[in-house]
């Protein structure tokens, strides 16, 4: 899948009418063909499924992504898109460049799920273990009041007969699971902390693993390592200011560079995803930090609107259990006399898509906007930003460290 450049970002409001319209317009774009039914499996950089087409500069809304190598069934295609069968009751969309035919497949259904095991490593992890007898689809979500991961498997049927849990489990609470459609299994992960900390998914073998992220012994910056991308870069220029033509590429990578400065001297350890203007394709920025594996992620950018009135900063996130973050760091920049422009959830762009780490995305404010766009070209209001971010990340932590769940 193909994920769009985010600046500048473009809201668009549909009536409940036109909204309608929309989804049955872009559920006529796929073609099902059912006389031409195959099995292939995924391949390519980070496969991911999607709820349908989309038609905003951020495409689909994505489920999630996928291992390379699941087993897919496809019903059908559009111009740019496969068709999948996930289960009975549940299709998704995949890029026809991450899908490859494979017509050695006879895939038995239904998959059946074996025992799981769960247990804690000596690093800062518990891992599960779910045994299938093929690689399946999955998606995957988190949730709320209480903490939990939420995993569906599809065209699973359970032959799970006993679930072992270790004692050195440190993050897990419970572990269980239901089989909430006939080919569907929902398995559920209980944490003991109310803050998500991130978990990476996929296979080893035919063995489904999760591995979820403890809460640190010690919530402090001094203990944590913060990933800071600078948005956009090399080919890749961004948006532009409407007064001073001001390249969103360059006043990313300065705010960047001032936020690792400040991270810093707050002791905190700070990896770059850029120090200079190069080129990095969202999808290498992703696979970059699940291997350099940091706690949080923080990711600078500059917005950009139709309309020159428009100003202010947001955040982004697209895991609920990553919102509080985006929340303490919105507030912070508000008070250095920014106007809000609001908390924005669920958004569809590449670095808000891991879950293996916490993560948010700033949109510091206005290129569009003469006002803000001074502001972006001053150095003192760079350092003022740097430091708001700090403040809510410490406020943020404050917050993981009492709250219960």
């Amino acid at each position: 899948m193909k994920y769009c450049l985010i600046c500048p970002i473009l809201f668009v409001v549909f009536t409940a009418c036109s909204q309608s319209n929309h989804q049955k317009a872009e559920q006529s774009n796929v073609i099902v063909k059912k006389n031409s039914i195959w099995w292939g499996k995924t391949t390519g950089k980070l496969p991911a499924l999607l709820y349908g087409e989309g038609a905003d500069r951020l495409g689909g809304a994505v489920m999630g992504y996928i291992d390379t190598g699941v087993v897919c069934k496809i019903i059908g295609r559009s111009k740019k898109f496969y068709q999948l069968q996930l289960s009975q009751f549940h299709t998704a969309l995949i890029d026809t460049a991450m899908i490859q035919r494979d017509t050695a497949l006879q895939t038995a259904k239904p998959v059946l799920s074996g025992s799981w095991k769960a247990w804690g490593t000596d690093s800062c992890y518990d891992i599960v273990t779910i045994h299938l007898n093929e690689k399946v689809p999955y998606t995957s979500y988190m949730e709320v009041n209480p903490a939990a991961i939420k995993i569906n498997l599809y065209g699973v049927q359970s032959n799970t007969n006993w679930i072992t849990q270790m004692q050195s489990l440190k993050e897990i609470k419970n572990l269980y699971y239901h089989q909430i459609e006939n080919d569907v299994l929902e398995v559920t992960i209980q944490l003991q902390h109310a803050q998500h900390w991130g978990y990476t998914i996929g296979y080893e073998g035919n063995k489904l693993m999760i591995k979820v992220k403890r809460q640190p012994n010690i919530v402090g910056l001094s203990h944590l390592t913060f990933a800071v991308d600078a948005g956009h870069g090399g080919t890749n220029e961004g948006a532009s200011g409407n007064v001073y033509g001001l390249v969103e590429k360059n006043y990313t990578l300065l705010f960047a560079k001032e936020l690792g400065k400040q991270l810093k001297l707050a002791h905190a350890k700070v990896m770059m995803t850029r120090t200079n203007d190069t080129t990095f394709d969202n999808k290498d920025r992703v696979l970059f930090l699940q291997q350099k594996n940091p706690d949080v992620l923080i990711s600078l950018h500059l917005n950009s609107a139709d309309d020159a009135s428009v100003n202010g900063a947001s955040t982004y996130y697209k895991h609920i259990g990553f919102r509080p973050l985006s929340q303490f760091i919105l507030k912070r920049i508000a008070a250095i006399k920014m106007n809000e422009f609001g908390n924005v959830g669920s958004f569809n762009f590449a670095l808000n898509a891991p879950t293996d780490f916490v993560n948010c995305l700033v949109e510091i404010a206005f290129l569009s906007n003469k006002s803000d766009e001074a502001k972006i070209k001053s150095p003192a209001f760079r350092t003022a930003v740097a430091r708001q971010i700090v403040l809510g990340i410490k406020d943020w932590l404050q917050y993981v460290s009492t709250e219960k769940n």
